[in-house]
């Protein structure tokens, strides 16, 4: 069902709010439970817990019938997708509107935040809440008595692949991270000795010991569209594997996800014909989504708590959207999809040929698009002007910009609704636009290259390209492109045949990869990730993955700021930025006779 995550049953809106407690008072006495163990032991109990601890993915829920942002702060600071920390820390976007506009996400983008910044501990609090009530789960499944064996693996199969989720992302974000289980002393009276576990500790191998656990015992399919399967689970232990750097391992299974996964409803895994559909309300939960976080707008509740918050600002500034102009894809993003004559990338130099932009040009002035060979992904991920956006209209450019000088002349396109089906996947009930558009965790192509870099690091460079060119392939059918619109006067009246820009993009010649070398194929790969995934929230942690962060970020911003103001200054620091603070707050609370049982992070 639709709203499958956001659903939290009668007691158990109770226990969420038992579970979201933060004040350092709350964590130095055991707070006394409007309910008690016995009340949950049960099949049905159980159940409603793992629904909470599916509804803690977006970082909001429901207590008592209100929404609640599970960190206390907004949820755009907690956003699953890692908007902030993912793509505009990775150089896909800026933070966009103006400046002093939720300034700190800017400061963190420039790399020049410490740990006193409130979005830091925000994280780090949705976090450890999905991991509280995974743990609360797998605790009191061990008491019930009303369960077949089989049923119970498959709820403790959920549980810890919902926990091994949490903590992969807390580790890619901070990489010092306590380790709290079901059986962590003090754990069942939620006793404060549980929030003082040190975080000295490598926990990779205990997120593979989850996934692994629900690789093997989670089912095929699922009653339920949002539940992880077991495929869901082997894409997930196959990434982990990768971000351990087991090639082997990761490539194995990767190539079992690939050959024999399902999605819930039975389909074998592939990639869809049009690359639009995979951010279409209308069109999700489809063949190429393995496991994805599921939205709906306007499900009766009265708020826009389930319709995707974490993007609410992430809309054009203007226009026919209420707010808010964050999110605005770079340049360098934007050039990286410029093709050559033969419709191949520009690995090294894409910055050498820039596309042609309408910056400091009035939208009341006239103006050509860029007219060179363009990758036809750059119009479903970055709306530039000119150009169809969705079926909104031609981006009329600086009227839709709060500031270009700052963060550019570009908009937002992956997380935005369509115009003819705004009725039903647009939720107005918030104070900033919601949507019903999925958020995917991990989606089919992003398996292939995944599977592709294990491959290549591996030596087997032809099953490599192969996997790249799948990706490529799929857009070189024009029917996945932007068209111009029949009328431009009237977007919603249909689209034409005809290309909305100069759309050239190839597969890589025959035996390309072998024939250049395992540094070439891991660069062509590396790329294609860029352009196949941006705007994501994957790109920052595949460079800190890739050991290249430092080098290509600061490449970043010496190009950047030779054409926009907000990221003068910004710097990255090797063996520093690769991951961000720990939190001070959550040090001072693990402080115990004068001892902070978490440590900082090298340079913080």
């Amino acid at each position: 069902m639709k709203s499958f995550n956001h659903i939290l049953l009668g007691t158990a809106f109770t226990m969420a709010a038992l579970m979201s407690g933060c004040s350092k008072s709350f964590l130095e006495k055991p707070p006394q439970a409007a309910l008690d163990e016995g009340q949950m032991t049960s099949k049905k109990g159980v159940n409603i817990l793992l629904i909470g601890a599916y509804g803690a993915l977006d970082g909001q829920d429901f207590v008592d019938g209100d929404m609640v942002n599970l960190s206390g702060g907004s949820g755009y600071a907690v956003s699953p997708d890692n908007w902030i920390y993912g793509s505009v820390c990775g150089g896909d976007a800026h933070k966009g509107s103006s400046p002093d506009d939720a300034s700190s996400a800017l400061t963190i983008a420039m790399f020049g935040a410490t740990a006193t910044d409130g979005f830091f501990n925000d994280k780090w609090r949705v976090g450890y809440e999905g991991i509280r009530r995974c743990n609360f789960v797998l605790y009191l499944l061990g008491k019930v008595t009303d369960m077949t064996d089989a049923e119970k693996a498959e709820v403790a199969g959920e549980a810890r692949f919902l926990r091994g989720h949490y903590y992969s992302d807390l580790k890619k974000m901070f990489n010092k991270v306590s380790y709290i289980d079901e059986n962590t002393s003090g754990f069942e009276n939620l006793d404060v000795d549980q929030f003082k576990v040190p975080n000295d500790k490598d926990i990779w191998p205990l997120i593979e010991a989850d996934f692994k656990f629900a690789y093997e015992n989670l089912n095929d399919r699922q009653s339920e569209v949002g539940r992880a399967n077991k495929w869901a689970a082997a894409a997930y232990l196959a990434k982990t594997y990768l971000y351990e750097g087991k090639y082997t391992d990761a490539m194995r299974l990767f190539e079992t996800v690939i050959h024999n996964g399902i999605t819930t409803k039975g389909l074998p895994f592939k990639l869809m014909p049009k690359f639009h559909d995979n951010y279409d309300a209308a069109t999700e939960n489809n063949q190429e989504s393995v496991f994805s976080i599921q939205y709906s707008a306007n499900d009766g509740s009265g708020t826009s708590a389930n319709a995707n918050q974490g993007e609410m600002l992430n809309y054009p500034y203007g226009g026919p959207f209420s707010c808010c102009g964050f999110y605005q894809p770079s340049l360098d993003l934007a050039n990286s999809y410029r093709t050559d004559a033969n419709g191949l990338p520009y690995l090294d130099d894409y910055n050498q040929h820039p596309l042609k932009t309408d910056m400091g040009i009035a939208s009341t002035a006239s103006f050509t698009p860029d007219q060179g060979n363009l990758d036809p992904r750059l119009d479903w991920t970055v709306g530039r002007r000119g150009l169809p956006y969705l079926d909104w209209g031609l981006h009329p450019g600086d009227l839709w910009i709060r500031s270009q000088a700052s963060a550019g002349p570009y908009s937002p396109l992956k997380n935005v609704y369509m115009q003819s089906t705004q009725d039903k996947y647009y939720d107005p009930n918030g104070w900033a636009p919601g949507n019903a558009i999925n958020y995917v965790l991990i989606r089919f192509s992003d398996v292939l290259l995944m599977a592709a870099e294990c491959q290549a690091q591996a030596g087997s460079l032809d099953i490599a390209q192969q996997y790249v060119d799948m990706v490529r392939g799929r857009m070189m059918d024009p029917v996945g492109w932007v068209h111009t619109y029949i009328d431009p006067a009237d977007p919603l009246g249909g689209a034409t045949d005809t290309p909305a820009a100069n759309y050239k993009i190839s597969k890589y010649p025959a035996n390309t990869f072998t024939a250049k070398g395992k540094a070439y194929a891991l660069k062509a790969i590396y790329f294609e990730r860029k352009l196949e995934l941006a705007m994501e929230g994957h790109r920052f942690f595949d460079l800190v993955r890739w050991k290249t962060a430092a080098t290509d970020l600061n490449k970043f911003f010496a190009y950047e700021t030779t054409i926009t103001t907000d990221l003068k200054g910004a710097h990255f620091t090797a063996n520093k930025n690769e991951y961000f603070p720990i939190p001070q707050r959550q040090i001072d609370l693990s402080t115990k006779n004068g001892t902070s049982a978490l440590i900082q992070n090298t340079g913080y």
